[in-house]
């Protein structure tokens, strides 16, 4: 059993210091995203239950935090429980995405929003994963998405805007992973896949990752053996353009190289429209690339996926998608929508950033007999100068002291007496030097 003064297992405390460089980066992010002409909104942490299991979360649904009704009588908790019915004891959940959230926000205030709609949303989720290096139970999404636009400008909106973002960052080596579900499911269908084994195909297909061709291979001979053998042949085909340093460029007659001939056209002219639109606008250490084994999860997308890779990181650091037809399940009507989000968590780990405050915080190191009201008022008329000031009682090991406050940001420091509350006054000394 955990100890007590320990945070819930996969969540964390975060000090002073990571929380400050944390806020920075979500500046970083969020300064970016505005000036693209995206608008912050915020939403509950907790969603109906039902909404949350709708089918649209793929795995994610399996990780869902429940929240117990109120007044469960012990009665209902073995009916419950002998039923398999676990909606009988909850009816809200942690939000396990930002997207399932936004959707059902539009579709609460589509009157009041334009018809085009530019969302910034970043905020924590929750996943029952298993805690490991990358995957906690608590994390930070940072979301852009925009509903109301079905062409590319939408896409292109969204990958040039996040790519700057991770440029801003100092992210460098990132690479945009680009598919599309049509192309996906022409390939399964030229592959000889069912309809109704698209599903289970794409499931298998997205463990390419961890399991190599080989396995992709095996566990679809479980559905079809005819169309696994064409499907292995398709990922020989393409494994050569995939593991060169270069990828597979985002042109038609790159794409159509590595894929077998008349699979998949819409598809394919779709993100040769979208390469020739990004080229020569991505930020310098950003690249996109086609990534014909690129799935995705979430059931919800039906045209372009794409996913951030980074050298640095074993797992995505990013990615999103168009998901038309998710609204149109609250709405009652279809509305095109594609989102991007970056997996701040994995990100914030790879980044360095400038320290922040500088010399513009200040630590007052008060004596043990100066007056309140005078340390009060050296404090309100530094603040009111634009400073960021701490008070410090003096103590017997000053190093001590001022190594602290300098770790926390501190760049200057000044002694104050019994009787001092001129700011002016103030013998500022740069805390490098003391």
């Amino acid at each position: 059993m955990a100890s007590p003064v320990n945070p819930p297992r996969g969540m964390r405390d975060f000090l002073p210091a990571d929380k400050a460089r944390r806020e920075h980066a979500l500046g970083v992010i969020r300064e970016v995203y505005r000036a693209h002409g995206f608008d912050e909104i915020e939403t509950p942490v907790v969603e109906d239950y039902a909404r949350l299991h709708a089918g649209l979360g793929g795995d994610n649904e399996k990780l869902s935090f429940s929240i117990l009704k109120r007044g469960i009588r012990p009665e209902q908790l073995r009916g419950a429980v002998e039923a398999g019915d676990p909606e009988q004891l909850a009816d809200l959940g942690l939000r396990f995405d930002l997207t399932v959230p936004l959707t059902r926000f539009y579709a609460s205030h589509r009157a009041e929003l334009p018809p085009v709609f530019r969302a910034i949303q970043i905020a924590p989720v929750w996943r029952a994963e298993r805690p490991q290096k990358g995957r906690y139970r608590q994390f930070v999404q940072a979301d852009i998405d925009i509903i109301g636009e079905p062409g590319l400008l939408a896409e292109i909106e969204l990958i040039t805007a996040t790519s700057q973002a991770l440029a801003a960052l100092g992210l460098e080596g990132c690479v945009i992973r680009v598919n599309d579900r049509r192309i996906l499911f022409g390939l399964l269908a030229h592959c000889g896949f069912a309809p109704d084994q698209h599903d289970r195909a794409l499931i298998t297909v997205d463990k390419l990752d961890k399991i190599g061709a080989a396995g992709v291979v095996d566990e679809l001979r479980g559905i079809d053996e005819a169309a696994a053998l064409r499907m292995g042949e398709v990922l020989a085909a393409a494994e050569p353009a995939l593991e060169s340093g270069g990828g597979i460029p985002l042109t038609r007659e790159a794409i159509a190289a590595v894929l077998p001939a008349g699979a998949a056209e819409s598809g394919i002219e779709s993100l040769a429209e979208l390469g020739s639109a990004l080229e020569g606008g991505l930020p310098e250490g950003v690249t996109v690339r086609f990534d014909p084994t690129l799935v995705r999860g979430m059931g919800y997308y039906t045209g372009t996926i794409f996913e951030v890779a980074h050298p640095g990181s074993g797992s995505s650091v990013g990615g999103g998608g168009r998901y038309d037809g998710m609204i149109g399940r609250f709405l009652g009507q279809d509305v095109p929508a594609v989102g991007f989000s970056i997996g701040f968590e994995r990100v914030v780990d790879l980044i360095e950033l400038p320290e922040d405050d500088g010399p513009d915080a200040i630590a007052l190191v008060y004596d043990r007999d100066a007056a309140f009201e005078d340390l009060a008022a050296l404090k309100r008329e530094l603040v009111a100068r634009g400073h960021r000031v701490r008070l410090e009682k003096r103590q017997k090991n000053m190093k001590a002291l001022l190594e602290r406050v300098a770790a926390q940001g501190f760049g200057r420091v000044a002694n104050v007496r019994a009787g001092e509350r001129d700011a002016d006054a103030l013998d500022l000394r740069e805390l490098a030097a003391v």
